[in-house]
């Protein structure tokens, strides 16, 4: 309200001080309303206030303080369209009485999408002389927004939006979606009735977590997350591709050190942990909300309004360091960032494709979704505006993709009569990540079964470089990697007191979404005799050198070897049966000699070491297909003692 009167005092001091109350009427009675007008406006008597200008609109209709004072008021209340109409009425008396009146008659106007109208106005304000150059600025930008929003309503990308189904919808508000990896896991806000009134008489409200699962061919129908939620607020949350952690928005918690911070909760078989707030330096003693947890779960996302921002509200990311603490956070740039606001982060399973929404882009008005791409550790892609008809001049925020990137999850009020429902559709393919398959099933003690917490690091072959990092989950030792295509990997699965595990997956060539990996994997104590295959050691065809995609086992067989100081190993080469029984025998004893040369080069004991080949005499498969054949060319590590 002291808003309101700021306005209006303001608006009344320009006209005094410029016309010296020489006002734009000779009527006594219009002068005499509406200066009765400006009085009850600064008592607060906002109704009465409006009446009495109207009344002085009616004693002269060419009387232009009234009208545009009327379109101040109904600007400073929301109500868009009056503000418009008594905008034009009073510029359409005299064009050059107040040139700013232009530019707020376009704002308004593309607020509610009209675009060519903004357009022409901002035309007009353009060519006035004498304006200021911050509202020029201001101008060419809305200009920018005018031109894209005409085009993309001429250029509609295809967008048919479904509601997900009364399972989760229903006459509350649903909100801010977040699924799993795998797709089977579907969490959301709600937004639920109390018992409790305000004093004046309104219903109170709270948001509470509520989860459903995939079944068949439809959700199962939501049930409450008891363990997290409270009788205060929990809202903006994400969920880790495995389902195993969620992070989440709460405000005001005894525990917290802002308005608002970041909590986390983790599933312990069925249930969910107590909530824990994430600590500094992630939370602050600003406002933190909306996380998205990176695939890997080493990174996490969220809107904040902490100091040092570029924006009312910016985008920001911290990472978790290797003694399991989350970093300083880092701002995402001006690439990403306004000096408006930037909120509902969410980070794709390719680890790399970032969806947001901004008010300071341009766009459609209002939050506007986006999409950039990670191109460096915290460089990124200019964003791309989603388009219409996803983006309109209404609010769009909270949009979330699944794994394979061709669906897309959010929630509106503008498809739906119960509020915020939540719906999904099929993301053009311009606008979509790079799919992601993923791998999973559960880790456990080869000899005792026992489920094992393990960690997980996917490696690009060809570079080397570490792409996802994850760890298993007891009781079951139940794990899930998400595979970006496009790539081949490495995946090593390694706990202290165990053998690591290799695998690789080829996905260089593959052009579209492929169905899951689901492996169990057996990790075997470092005894004497426990052996194992190192699936990614890979030698030029017919010959011992070593592909350049060999670097990742080995480097990682270096490090076994380092943190196992005193065990003793053999290197164990065997080919299939194609060639001669003696070719293969050396070729086999070569190949074990040059991957036992790595490691003597990068810093391993050689009297720990010993090579040997075999030749073909052990297959493990058969030599009468090309899949079998491939299995029994391998290269082996055996521990022969301590």
């Amino acid at each position: 309200m002291k808003y309101i009167l700021f306005i209006i005092i303001f608006f009344s001091f320009i006209f005094y001080c410029n016309a010296k109350k020489q006002y734009t009427t000779n009527s006594e009675k219009a002068i005499k309303r509406y200066e009765t007008a400006l009085k009850l406006l600064k008592e607060n008597k906002i109704d009465k206030g409006i009446k009495k200008l109207i009344s002085a609109t009616e004693a002269d209709e060419r009387f232009i303080e009234p009208f545009l004072t009327l379109a101040d008021v109904y600007h400073t209340i929301d109500s868009v369209k009056k503000e418009i109409y008594y905008y034009r009425k009073g510029l359409e008396i005299d064009t050059g009485f107040f040139k700013n009146g232009f530019l707020n008659l376009a704002k308004a106007e593309f607020s509610i999408g009209l675009y060519n109208d903004a357009k022409n106005n901002l035309e007009v304000f353009l060519n006035f002389n004498n304006v200021r150059e911050i509202d020029q600025i201001t101008a060419f930008e809305y200009m920018q927004s005018c031109e894209f929003a005409i085009h993309a309503v001429n250029n509609p990308v295809p967008f048919n939006p479904k509601n997900i189904g009364n399972n989760i919808n229903s006459e509350n508000d649903e909100y801010s979606p977040s699924i799993t990896a795998d797709g089977k896991i579907l969490t959301f806000t709600v937004l639920l009735p109390t018992d409790k009134i305000t004093t004046n008489g309104e219903q109170i409200f709270q948001e509470d977590f509520y989860i459903s699962k995939f079944v068949d061919t439809s959700w199962s129908e939501a049930e409450e997350m008891k363990n997290i939620n409270t009788s205060g607020n929990e809202g903006a949350q994400t969920i880790s591709s495995d389902g195993k952690i969620m992070f989440f928005t709460a405000c005001n918690r005894p525990d917290g050190f802002g308005s608002c911070d970041i909590y986390y909760s983790i599933k312990n078989g069925t249930d969910w942990s107590a909530p824990k707030n994430v600590g500094r330096p992630v939370n602050s003693g600003s406002w933190e909300s909306q996380p998205s947890i990176s695939p890997d779960g080493r990174t996490l996302y969220f809107a904040s309004n902490r100091l040092n921002g570029i924006g009312k509200m910016d985008i920001w990311m911290t990472s978790l360091s290797d003694d399991g603490f989350w970093e300083k956070p880092v701002n995402l740039g001006e690439v990403i960032n306004t000096i408006e606001d930037e909120a509902y982060p969410f980070i794709h399973s390719d680890n790399k494709t970032l969806y947001f929404a901004s008010k300071g882009k341009t766009g459609m008005g209002g939050f506007d979704l986006y999409y950039t791409q990670r191109l460096d550790t915290n460089k990124w892609s200019v964003p791309v505006n989603l388009g219409y008809p996803i983006n309109t001049f209404n609010n769009e925020k909270g949009l979330i993709v699944n794994a394979q990137g061709n669906i897309a999850y959010f929630s509106s009020n503008r498809l739906s009569e119960t509020g915020d429902d939540i719906f999904q559709f099929e993301l053009y393919k311009e606008a979509r990540p790079t799919p992601a398959s993923y791998v999973k099933g559960h880790v456990y003690d080869a000899y005792t079964k026992t489920g094992l917490l393990a960690k997980f690091q996917l490696f690009e072959l060809t570079s080397s470089d570490l792409i996802m990092e994850s760890v298993s989950y007891k009781p079951d030792g139940d794990f899930l990697v998400c595979l970006p295509i496009y790539n081949n990997y490495a995946l090593n699965v390694s706990k202290p007191g165990y053998l690591f595990y290799s695998e690789n997956f080829s996905l260089d060539t593959v052009s579209e979404f492929i169905n899951p990996f689901e492996i169990d994997i057996p990790l075997f104590p470092i005894i004497e005799g426990e052996k194992i295959i190192l699936k990614n050691i890979f030698f030029e065809t017919n010959s011992y050198q070593l592909k350049n995609e060999s670097k990742t086992e080995l480097n990682k067989l270096v490090e076994f070897m380092n943190n196992n100081q005193k065990i003793i190993a053999e290197l164990s080469g065997h080919t299939d049966n194609i060639g001669t029984e003696e070719d293969n025998q050396i070729l086999s004893e070569n190949r074990a000699k040059e991957v036992e040369k790595y490691l003597i080069q990068h810093g391993v004991n050689e009297k720990r070491l010993s090579a040997k080949g075999y030749g073909e005499s052990m297959p493990i498969a058969t030599n009468n297909t090309p899949e079998g054949r491939s299995q029994n060319r391998r290269t082996e590590f055996k521990i022969l003692g301590n």
